[in-house]
């Protein structure tokens, strides 16, 4: 089977997936948002995703994605991309030039530096804010005895365009308490969208209310070994 056929089998089967768990939860489908996690990728695994119909992914490198997507951000129309990956400060103009969502806002100094950039650039990407559910000392994300006056700075101070909140759960937990304590934080907000649920665990994301899904291994496979030496 040719990279191009198994990538394309592999998004109707997630798609399939992503449909049931939708009727499962009373949900419509295209309320989810499937972001195809393309990093470490190169651009024909993702060409064949765009030919299969895919038009959202996530990055989680600045580096690797302006190596990649200015090129096929022009070819296709409508390709949309995210920053799924934690954001140091001095990346953080060129990811408010390149990605449409920055899924990655996790402290008051990013923050500044992305409402700075906005104003500079006249370009503002979506924002979500990412809160370390599982208070892991070696994850990005604010933590959660923070995250409530952390949004609020980010929505009421800084005026920034903040639409959601995203998590990453331990790998060694029931996802499930995560993705609920997300959602209605996210509630108390105003905030609609939730980017929570990965390969392994999409469906009890969609279970509790995510609006996207960051699919990586269940799409493209594994991902290549990194380089030796």
């Amino acid at each position: 089977m040719s990279e191009r056929t198994a990538i394309a089998a592999a998004l109707a089967t997630v798609r399939s997936r992503v449909a049931d768990a939708c009727a499962r939860a009373g949900r419509d489908p295209s309320s989810v948002t499937v972001v195809a996690v393309s990093k470490t990728h190169e651009r024909p695994a993702i060409e064949a995703a765009i030919a299969a119909g895919q038009n959202v992914f996530g990055e989680n490198r600045v580096q690797e994605a302006q190596a990649k997507y200015p090129a096929l951000k022009s070819a296709h129309r409508g390709l949309k991309l995210h920053l799924i990956g934690p954001l140091q400060t001095n990346k953080a103009a060129a990811a408010v030039a390149l990605f449409d969502v920055i899924e990655t806002l996790d402290r008051p100094r990013l923050a500044e530096v992305i409402a700075r950039e906005i104003a500079r650039q006249k370009r503002a990407p979506t924002l979500f804010i990412q809160v370390n559910t599982g208070e892991e000392p070696q994850k990005a994300g604010i933590p959660k005895p923070e995250a409530d006056e952390f949004i609020h700075l980010c929505l009421d101070e800084w005026d920034l365009p903040v639409r959601g909140l995203m998590c990453i759960p331990p790998v060694d937990e029931d996802p499930a308490p995560h993705f609920a304590w997300l959602a209605a934080c996210a509630a108390r907000h105003g905030l609609s969208q939730l980017s929570m649920g990965m390969s392994g665990d999409f469906e009890t994301a969609i279970a509790h209310g995510a609006t996207h899904v960051r699919i990586g291994t269940a799409i493209f496979g594994a991902r290549p070994a990194p380089p030796q030496g």
